[in-house]
């Protein structure tokens, strides 16, 4: 038997011997390589984990004491270790396990985590409710360097030196330069400041000194400092110091032993303390450790080579994207490239190449993103911000505030916008239409395909205000490259008209698309051309703000039927407003049929089974339609 296979459920791992641990370990990355290979996934910052998720299984009990997983990309250990190994087959798979933490799949997922830099401000609140509670469980956060840059940590870090009691937190550093020493001197010393012995001669000192009439105090304060001076010389992370945080570290973070020790001696202190761990990105597969950042997040691959099982062998929107963007800045100067930590996703980094100095990567921080876009309008430039959908919630005050009603001319590319698939709710960018419709004078574009989605780049640059432009994840639709029409502000696109529009409007319809679902909605035409002989109208929203009023009133007093397709939640949706000028306009005979998400949330799994369990695929709408036509 396997060591692996002796791990059924939370803390089996204390049933193995301290000398089995390494192999453990080689067994873990061997399981995730090959279940990551068949599935996809993120698998560099999952390797680089694995000793770190161990060790502090080792010093906790679990799930009555709590890990909080910044993100959440480093789980896969955490979940193994927890009874999960068997359903790893399923991965980020509809109906399987998630790819991240999930508090309904397990008690040992302990918060839901997905978007960086918000597990020292969750962590807190858990060790402040235990505290209230009167009970004396393990907390810890488990944040990566990347996260360290989101400016909500050092909201968190101002108040934690405030908390009184127990709580761990551990910075994995994979990539960020924070120190280079690895060494003994670091690692004793470490050691050395959590120990008990230290702690009790430190405090037993230091309150002898006190008592000491008129000089104590002075003493004990000029040591104090006399320490801290020495001591920064040799230790790192005197900005934690500095915000009265116990910094440790940094230490081997693939060093089981030591990390435990020092985990342990952590734990007792009573207070908050950062313990900062050194590991390798892609740790145990060779080719992920020389190419972290590519396998961070990837999809099915040979584990032997390291190869892409599917070839990518169309252009995505992305692709597009990043093609007009150095298109736009080779002809204007004035044109500036941001991204928040995802220049390789976003599509930015061939302009970062090409023109590295109006190009800014500001880390995982959005909202400084916007308002730093923000200050560069107004100063005469054009920023154009590539973010994801589900990122670019965290910057809506910034949006608000600092462009919009200052009508700052700011572009905003918002990437993944729609069902996003194998990661799940807290990545599905469903909610965009609804958070950016109500921000005053700000103009929303969802183009249909690649040729409209460069276009509306090219409009967007000709505007004075702000314009959000959303695409989706995926192959860039080039089916009605042919049709394209001039963009003029708040019209939308006619691009068929309807093979029977006169006197008699039964059973007539006329189809309102949105960005992508322009492509479902000329799959439900002809499907509706091919059996019925009936072409429909189909209209290519364009606008999502402002919305074209004219265009709506006028379909409506010409057709019996009026159907909307978006990939966005109900809720302030394209269809409400399509739906709202109907009432104001007083029609009563028009029947409306919204085709939308659904669902509040959407869970894991592909584009394609998700679009067929929301209604929102092309047999599923065209069925519907035809259905309640007849009626």
């Amino acid at each position: 038997m396997s060591l692996l296979e002796r791990i059924e459920k939370e803390n089996d791992i204390k049933n193995l011997r301290t000398s089995e641990m390494p192999a453990l370990a080689e067994e873990i990355r061997r399981f995730i390589i090959n279940n990551v290979s068949k599935t996809g996934g993120h698998l560099a910052s999952n390797l680089g984990a694995v000793e770190l998720t161990m060790a502090l299984h080792l010093c906790m009990n679990l799930p009555e004491d709590k890990i909080i997983f910044d993100v959440g990309h480093q789980s896969y250990t955490h979940k193994i270790l927890t009874g999960r190994k068997d359903d790893f087959y399923r991965l980020r798979q509809y109906g399987g396990i998630s790819g991240f933490p999930k508090t309904c799949e397990s008690e040992s997922d302990s918060f839901n985590t997905g978007h960086s830099s918000t597990s020292i401000s969750a962590a807190m609140g858990l060790a402040e409710a235990r505290d209230l509670r009167g009970s004396n469980e393990k907390i810890c956060a488990v944040i990566g360097d990347g996260s360290m840059t989101g400016g909500m940590v050092f909201e968190a870090l101002d108040q934690l030196a405030s908390l009184k009691s127990n709580l761990l937190i551990v910075l994995n550093d994979n990539e960020m330069s924070i120190s280079q020493n690895v060494g003994g001197l670091s690692s004793s010393l470490s050691k050395f400041r959590v120990g008990k012995s230290y702690n009790e001669l430190k405090s037993n000192v230091e309150n002898a000194l006190l008592d000491i009439p008129s000089v104590g105090h002075k003493v004990a304060k000029g040591i104090k400092k006399s320490k801290d001076s020495i001591k920064n010389l040799f230790v790192p992370g005197t900005i934690f110091g500095d915000m009265g945080i116990t910094y440790v570290g940094p230490i081997d973070g693939h060093d089981i032993e030591q990390m435990t020790e020092i985990f342990e001696d952590a734990f007792k202190l009573g207070r908050p303390v950062i313990v900062h761990v050194k590991t390798v990105k892609g740790k145990g597969y060779k080719i992920a450790e020389r190419y972290p950042e590519h396998f961070h997040g990837v999809g099915p691959f040979d584990p032997e080579t390291g190869k892409a099982l599917r070839v990518k062998s169309v252009q995505t929107y992305t692709d597009v994207f990043a093609k007009k963007l150095l298109s736009l800045g080779a002809k204007n100067k004035n044109i500036v490239a941001i991204t928040a930590a995802m220049s390789r996703g976003t599509g930015v980094r061939p302009f970062q190449k090409a023109y590295p100095d109006r190009a800014y990567d500001v880390g995982i921080a959005e909202q400084h993103a916007l308002t730093f876009a923000a200050g560069l309008a107004k100063g005469g430039f054009i920023p154009i911000v590539a973010i994801y959908s589900s990122f670019l919630q965290r910057g809506y005050d910034q949006l608000l505030h600092d462009v919009a009603l200052q009508k700052l001319h700011v572009i905003i590319m918002i990437d993944r916008s729609g069902i996003v698939g194998e990661d799940g709710e807290t990545h599905m960018g469903i909610y965009d239409t609804s958070y950016l419709r109500s921000i005053p004078g700000l103009t929303i574009l969802a183009p249909k395909g690649a040729k409209e989605l460069e276009d509306a780049m090219d409009y967007a640059v000709s505007c004075d205000g702000p314009v959000c432009i959303k695409y989706p994840k995926g192959a860039a639709y080039t089916g009605l490259d042919d049709k394209q029409f001039q963009f003029i502000e708040g019209k939308s696109e006619v691009i068929n008209f309807s093979s029977q529009i006169g006197e008699e409007r039964c059973e007539s319809l006329a189809i309102f698309a949105v960005g992508s679902m322009v492509q479902t909605a000329t799959e439900v035409r002809d499907k509706m051309k091919e059996e019925y002989g009936y072409e429909p109208e189909l209209i290519n929203v364009r606008f999502i703000n402002p919305i074209d009023s004219d265009r709506i009133r006028e379909t409506i007093q010409n057709f019996e039927n009026v159907a909307v397709i978006e990939e966005s939640v109900r809720r302030g949706s394209v269809g409400e407003a399509i739906a709202y000028e109907m009432a104001v306009s007083g029609d009563q005979t028009t029947r409306f049929h919204h085709y939308c998400i659904k669902s509040e949330t959407l869970q894991h799994g592909s584009v394609k089974k998700l679009r067929e369990e929301q209604g929102l695929d092309a047999d599923s709408i065209y069925k519907d339609i035809i259905e309640k036509i007849k009626k």
